[in-house]
């Protein structure tokens, strides 16, 4: 039976509604506004910021999966660069811990002083300060090292994160164990499927196993993937976010020559302009699950 022509034309325009309406409801890439991420990520200082484009924190908190409502713990929170982000961002249904080294680790070093001993131990207990120095979202905080972890967090973490932590650990690993209870550690914190993000500074593939052992700062990526794997975890991705090609150590530079630290060029500026031209180190950037 044919239609009429009115019908057609009813149900022509009914279509169009819909169709629009379907439409108008899809977000346009082009003109949605930033992510609750990138917004707490522009509210930072303009110290802060200047070092996004070498750290690219949206981009590796993403890779990382790393969500309002989680439990997270950041491996050597320091000053808070990544601190601030992520006390910010996860929100008062979240619980930030900040991981230090063992205390027995701060003499190890030879810059180490008193002082200086005396400021990083103290540290830990004062995570919870320095988290309320960033925000005043409430969001729960605690302190402690990889040796004083509470039994009672075990299989409670979302993600664990070593961002530039991994190479003191693993330079004084022969002397102490420091890496392998560390990890232990990790794996004993986090649930059974969360997410364990690593950014290190790289050294070439084909570099002396000896001049990549951390103490330049620098590790091997194939090293990484196999002491997590040692440790009872398995790689789940990798990301160039980090990378930076025009980092290539010799067999005797330090990562510390290079901004921010800029160690050795301070007072020579042709040097320190060469550094400022490479940037920031090459650096990997791995999550890995437990097995």
């Amino acid at each position: 039976m044919l239609r009429s022509t009115s019908t057609i034309a009813s149900a022509c325009a009914i279509a169009s509604l819909l169709f629009f309406t379907a439409c108008s409801t899809i977000s346009d890439p082009a003109t949605s506004g930033p992510s609750a991420l990138e917004q707490t990520i522009s509210a930072r200082s303009t110290e802060a910021i200047a070092r996004d484009s070498a750290r690219h924190p949206a981009q590796t908190l993403e890779f990382f999966d790393v969500r309002p409502g989680m439990t997270v713990a950041e491996a050597l929170p320091g000053g808070g660069w990544y601190t601030n982000i992520l006390a910010s961002y996860l929100g008062a249904d979240s619980t930030l811990y900040g991981i230090n080294y063992p205390d027995k680790i701060w003499p190890l070093f030879s810059f180490s002083n008193e002082k200086m001993i005396a400021d990083r131990v103290a540290s830990t207990a004062m995570f919870p300060t320095l988290v309320g120095g960033f925000t005043q979202s409430g969001i729960a905080a605690k302190g402690f090292t990889f040796e004083t972890a509470p039994e009672e967090l075990n299989s409670t973490v979302d993600r664990v994160l070593l961002i530039r932590a991994l190479h003191n650990l693993n330079r004084f690993e022969a002397s102490t164990g420091m890496r392998t209870q560390a990890l232990s550690t990790v794996h004993r914190l986090l649930k059974d499927d969360g997410l364990v993000g690593v950014v290190q500074h790289r050294a070439p593939a084909d570099a002396d196993d000896t001049g990549a052992d951390g103490s330049r700062g620098y590790l091997k990526q194939a090293n990484v993937i196999a002491t997590f794997e040692e440790a009872g975890f398995e790689l789940v991705a990798t990301s160039e976010i980090n990378a930076n090609s025009k980092d290539q150590p010799g067999a005797d530079d330090i990562v510390w020559r290079l901004p921010p630290s800029y160690s050795g060029s301070q007072d020579n500026p042709a040097v320190k302009d060469a550094m400022t031209a490479i940037g920031e180190s090459d650096r990997m950037t791995l999550t890995f699950r437990k097995k």
